[in-house]
């Protein structure tokens, strides 16, 4: 029995590569003859340096860069040979031409660096949050001689529409008084009169995995839709957009890029980094499951598989129309293969064939118990069924 086991992070408990090692450790007890084949997934949040880095055999880099809310944070990026990413993903990357075979492309998480779970909750506050760590990570991976730049964007705790990254890169936010404000967070973007500097043509082509189609502004926009698990008060939400359509429109003018920019969709990604880096720095964005699938080769290995085995946090009606481990569930059975999804908590009636759906959690326990047992509950709730 060959056993595909691709499970995603268990949000705010378990990380993708962790799920996967304590479903395999309760298999391996009860099926010693079993052959097990872990892919972890990642869905442009934390893990996805590390998970791609080594599907590639790339290596980490650590730096040491500016948090989301000023302090020092040890983050880290990849460096991917070329040619030990799979040829579909190279070919969803989207490059104008062919890398040379020594080329090495970064693999950089902005949730290491600007990431929401760096900070408690009573620090998060998109007001108050910067970018300028993850620009420090593309400054960094710059240096260290990268052709391209994959930039995961998920899990940020930030709303300065990338500024703080472009301030690193040679963008300067002015005041009415010629003073250049570091770093440029929303709560200082009334002082800003205007943008200058410029983002080196030498800097790599960066390339940003992104789901969502939020555009920058409005009811759909960044601040609307993700201010408020970021901090974000209802009562400031109209300031935060406006504030936010000023800043785009002269971050516009001054990157000679249409307005139009701000309605693309994804544009409100991540605070708006997506259309920071699109206007200053020729980032494109790429669907990002698509991508991570190809990387990590994953259509192959569910067809080598007998039994696919995945999950997360919360799996409800909607997740097999998404991303991640509903992807994998709805690839695997539309090749046959029969599927289980283990999660912390289980929202959803889809009976299908072939479709197994597994709460871990125990009755009862409270949310706070569970976030610190995933682990423990997994194992045991993978032994249980299997």
């Amino acid at each position: 029995m060959r056993v595909l086991l691709a499970f995603d992070k268990f949000k705010d408990s378990l990380a993708a590569g962790a799920a996967c090692e304590a479903a395999a450790r309760a298999l391996r007890q009860r099926h010693p003859d079993w052959q097990f084949d872990l892919c972890p997934l990642a869905d442009g949040g934390e893990g996805f340096a590390e998970i791609l880095t080594a599907a590639a055999h790339g290596t980490l880099s650590a730096v040491a860069v500016t948090g989301p809310r000023g302090a020092a944070v040890d983050a880290s990026f990849g460096l991917v040979p070329w040619v030990k990413i799979p040829a579909a993903a190279r070919q969803l990357l989207q490059l104008p031409a062919p890398l040379p075979a020594h080329a090495e492309v970064a693999v950089i998480e902005m949730a290491a660096a600007s990431g929401l779970a760096l900070l408690p909750p009573e620090q998060r506050d998109p007001w108050k949050t910067t970018t300028v760590g993850t620009g420090q990570l593309i400054a960094a991976a710059t240096q260290a001689g990268a052709a391209a730049i994959l930039l995961g964007v998920g899990g940020s705790a930030t709303h300065d529409l990338g500024l703080g990254a472009l301030s690193t890169l040679g963008l300067e936010a002015i005041s009415h008084h010629g003073e250049i404000i570091r770093p440029p967070i929303p709560a200082q973007w009334d002082l800003i009169e205007r943008i200058a500097g410029k983002v080196p043509a030498s800097l790599p082509l960066i390339r940003i995995a992104c789901d969502v189609s939020n555009p920058l502004l409005g009811p759909r926009g960044a601040a609307a839709v993700y201010g408020p698990q970021k901090g974000l008060r209802a009562a400031d939400f109209t300031k935060l957009d406006h504030a936010s359509a000023r800043l785009g429109l002269l971050l516009c003018a001054h990157c000679q890029q249409p307005d139009t920019l701000m309605d693309q969709p994804g544009a409100g990604a991540a605070g708006g980094i997506a259309f920071g880096l699109m206007a200053a720095a020729r980032a494109k964005l790429l669907p990002g499951f698509e991508l991570v699938a190809a990387w990590l080769d994953l259509d192959a290995r569910i067809a080598a598989a007998d039994l696919v085995i995945t999950g997360e946090g919360r799996f409800d009606d909607s997740s097999l129309s998404g991303k991640g481990p509903g992807a994998v569930a709805a690839h695997a059975l539309a090749q046959g293969k029969p599927v289980h999804v283990f999660a912390g908590q289980v929202a959803s009636t889809d009976s299908r064939a072939g479709l197994a759906l597994h709460a871990i959690t125990p009755a009862g326990q409270p949310l706070a118990e569970a976030l610190a047992a995933a682990a423990n509950n997994l194992t045991t709730a993978v032994a249980r069924v299997l």
